[in-house]
């Protein structure tokens, strides 16, 4: 915790935001929360979805919706002497952006798509300093380089889609320390990125901060990542602040309960309990209060045991898979990117197998063509000793009930002009699953259940759900055709850890109770190891290792592997 006699860069007092629901009735979500900010200090905000850590953030910059949110009038929000409440729209603008600047957490919806990346770094420094075209080209170049961008005089003209997630996200970078602040604001700026890539944005900020002699408000929900790069912690719950300290003090002896909580939910290299906890299995409400009901102490997880151990049954083999992208040179020549080079593995039956590797690898490309949503150039994909790939549409839509897949984004893959129940009652429809729909309503009702949503959620919208109960209804879309493959294609990398853990859980009971076969594609080595039997590393469409779980993370035997394993945050720097 920072001194007192300490020089405090921003001072938050009282801070109460409420924001208008549909029924035009105040709900407050930042509940008079008090702390500060030390000057050349990274404090970490750490909570769940839902704890008003980004609002927090957004009440600062002054980026809160007008209209449908109000800051109480005993609010204070102190940058060095002034009040930041109190100004005007045009003099808060000439100090955030300039004297405090913001990395948000989605690089391509904060990006403009229609501008090059060049131009957009220019305009922050042409409007806050005043900078002429040419040298704000030159300062550019300059700011391209010092986070890392490769060949910045070609990337200055490339446009945000020419880019990797990791440029962007370096772009963003650059554009927050254009004008040198004095505190930048990073809201989950390495939530989608792969362990090696977060690792260089991490480990970038932190350079960037001591070189700068920057203050850091560092907004996560991932309590390993902050060990990494912060001097102090603040744990927030439902707009309240939980827990505030040193980060040593707070991730090894935590006081709370909530926070004890949150460091058990997430997974670890070191064990595989047989049901992750999560943070409700330590809490309870008692008088108003949230207190501990279990003694995490005391708490002795049973372990399970992974791996294979060759003699299972496969359900399916692949072998040669090959997947090649063509784009136009000129006029009469095409150039070719091998996405997946000849690719071989096999999935035993009630097993998973993880796939991991960086963004570019093939990952996503494999489950892709295993859906035949991508077609293949070349390999085979045999189940039941019937080759998936070169079958015609109406063969394989016999077989397109065994495979099914979760995509990552709970939030895009369903229907927003559907209820819960015609997304439920669609896929069954189609395959001709149960007599009528009253019968095929039953079945859905009966997956709900089964995937801990109550029967009400049947006649309601994709809307009036959190992102983790929407992933729970994509899970119970594929149980609709009784698969017998499910592919998992970064599934929970958008979810915190509590609920994280809940779909994880989930998705093991169901591979126990029907003996479904995984293959599970995640950028998150702790989650993969927690769940896989067998892991594949992919690096640049190959396949460079593969191995039983427990003995590729403890004996790995490719450099690229052994590469992403020291990359995974392993708690207090």
């Amino acid at each position: 915790m920072h001194d007192q006699n300490q020089d405090l860069l921003l001072k938050v007092d009282h801070l109460h935001v409420s924001f208008k629901d549909e029924n035009k009735q105040w709900n407050e979500t930042v509940k008079g929360i008090s702390f500060a900010i030390p000057k050349n200090k990274t404090v970490a905000l750490v909570g769940e979805s839902g704890s008003g850590k980004s609002v927090t953030s957004l009440a600062v910059m002054g980026l809160l919706p007008k209209g449908q949110s109000q800051i109480s009038a005993q609010s204070k929000i102190f940058f060095e002497d002034q009040d930041l409440l109190n100004l005007s729209t045009s003099e808060l603008r000439k100090i955030c952006g300039k004297d405090i600047a913001m990395i948000f957490q989605e690089p391509m919806s904060s990006l403009n798509p229609v501008f090059t990346v060049g131009d957009q770094i220019a305009e922050v420094l042409r409007l806050h300093l005043g900078m002429r075209r040419k040298q704000a080209k030159a300062r550019v170049l300059e700011l391209l380089k010092e986070v890392g961008i490769p060949a910045p005089e070609k990337k200055i003209n490339a446009f945000p889609g020419e880019l990797s997630g990791g440029q962007q996200q370096r772009v963003m970078i650059a554009m927050a320390i254009a004008c040198e602040p004095k505190l930048l604001i990073a809201d989950e700026p390495t939530t989608a990125l792969d362990v090696t890539i977060q690792k260089q944005i991490i480990d970038l900020l932190e350079s960037l901060r001591q070189r700068r002699q920057m203050s850091m408000l560092f907004i996560t929900h991932d309590l390993a990542l902050v060990g990494e790069i912060a001097d102090e912690v603040i744990v927030m719950r439902h707009g309240e602040i939980r827990e505030h300290g040193d980060v040593k003090q707070v991730l090894e002896q935590p006081k709370d309960v909530y926070t004890r909580a949150l460091l058990m939910c997430r997974p670890q290299i070191s064990k595989r309990p047989y049901r992750l906890p999560v943070t409700n299995d330590f809490m309870k409400m008692e008088n108003g209060q949230l207190i501990e009901s279990v003694n995490l102490s005391d708490l002795h997880l049973k372990e399970r045991q992974r791996g294979l151990s060759g003699y299972e049954p496969i359900v399916l083999d692949v072998k040669d898979l090959k997947k090649s992208f063509f784009s136009r040179r000129g006029l009469w020549s095409k150039d070719e990117f091998k996405a997946v080079k000849g690719v071989s593995f096999q999935l035993a039956k009630g097993k998973t197998l993880g796939l991991v590797g960086e963004s570019g690898s093939g990952k996503t490309t494999i489950g892709l063509l295993l859906m035949r949503l991508h077609e293949a150039t070349g390999g085979q994909a045999l189940i039941d000793g019937k080759d998936i790939l070169s079958m015609s549409e109406k063969e394989f839509a016999h077989y397109q009930r065994k495979i099914q897949i979760i995509f990552q984004n709970p939030y895009a893959s369903l229907n927003p002009r559907f209820t819960i129940g015609q997304i439920l009652l669609e896929p069954m429809q189609i395959h001709g699953i149960g007599a009528n729909d009253a019968e095929r309503k039953q079945i859905a009702l009966s997956l709900l259940e089964r995937v801990s949503l109550p029967a009400q959620a049947y006649d309601r919208y994709p809307h009036e759900f959190s992102g983790g109960q929407r992933q729970r209804i994509a899970i119970a879309r594929c149980l609709t055709l009784k698969p017998e493959i499910l592919i998992c294609d970064e599934s929970v990398s958008a979810l915190d850890v509590s609920v994280q853990a809940q779909v994880l859980n989930l998705l093991q009971d169901l591979q126990d109770e029907f003996g479904l076969s995984y293959i599970f594609i995640s950028h998150d080595l702790s989650v993969v190891k927690y769940i896989s039997d067998q892991v594949m590393v992919m690096n640049h469409g190959e396949v460079v290792e593969i191995a039983n779980s427990d003995e590729l993370y403890l004996h790995p035997q490719h450099e690229y592997t052994k590469k992403l394993l020291t990359a995974i945050p392993k708690g207090i720097a």
